[in-house]
């Protein structure tokens, strides 16, 4: 068994706390406000903006037996930079204030999983961070293209509306085989900080969709 395979099997208990979020599940039952899509979009953004930074940060902090990460860390740099303004562009198409959320503040949960994710890369490992990376980019693939397609069906915005979540479903189902060559090539010592972590930030990341307002929602 890869340990990809072996790393969801493990954290597939955590992972219920936020596949069985309730605005998730009425997502993707068609049940959705565009107050709660924006809602969504909002903190999105204010956690997709830190992930450059953070790559960049767990770079420049890997310790020489993890230097071989390096290569793979610039890659995602590239690919990430940029895409917390595909954000904005979706919240303007969806008819929200883009500005006021590029001003304003994350809640709470998205405020303590950006922060538990710097943690991770400057006081406890940098590798672990990878188990963010698992999370976000395994629940994109599972969910983000369906939720588009729902959420676009339920109320009727334009294609210019969804292009993270869109984006994000397709390029994240590349991002996945690269992960898993990635997560393999670890020490078992990383590869168990990586478990950790990513069942710590399934919770996080299910208390981000858990604190969305009212019935209905969006997932990614």
């Amino acid at each position: 068994m890869s340990f990809h395979d072996q790393l969801r099997l493990e954290t597939d208990e955590a992972r219920q706390h936020l596949v069985t979020a309730p605005i998730i599940v009425d997502c993707l039952a068609g049940r959705v406000s565009r107050e709660a899509y924006v809602a969504f979009l909002t903190q999105a953004y204010h956690h997709v903006r830190h992930t450059a930074p953070l790559l960049m940060s767990l770079g420049g902090r890997l310790p020489e037996r993890q230097g071989w990460m390096r290569k793979a860390v610039a890659e995602y740099i590239e690919e990430e930079i940029g895409h917390e303004e595909w954000i904005l562009n979706d919240i303007r198409a969806a008819g929200g204030d883009a500005e006021a959320v590029r001003a304003g503040r994350p809640d709470l949960p998205a405020e303590v999983m950006v922060a538990y994710a710097y943690d991770l890369i400057s006081r406890r490992n940098p590798a672990a961070f990878f188990g963010m990376v698992f999370v976000l980019e395994g629940t994109s693939v599972a969910l983000a293209l369906t939720a588009a397609d729902r959420i676009q069906a339920a109320l009727g915005l334009p294609d210019a509306a969804f292009s993270y979540l869109r984006s994000h479903g397709t390029l994240d189902q590349a991002h996945t085989q690269h992960l898993a060559s990635l997560l393999e090539r670890m020490e078992p010592e990383d590869q168990a900080d990586v478990v950790h972590a990513a069942r710590v930030f399934f919770k996080l990341y299910g208390d981000v969709f858990r604190a969305l307002p009212g019935e209905g929602g969006s997932c990614d």
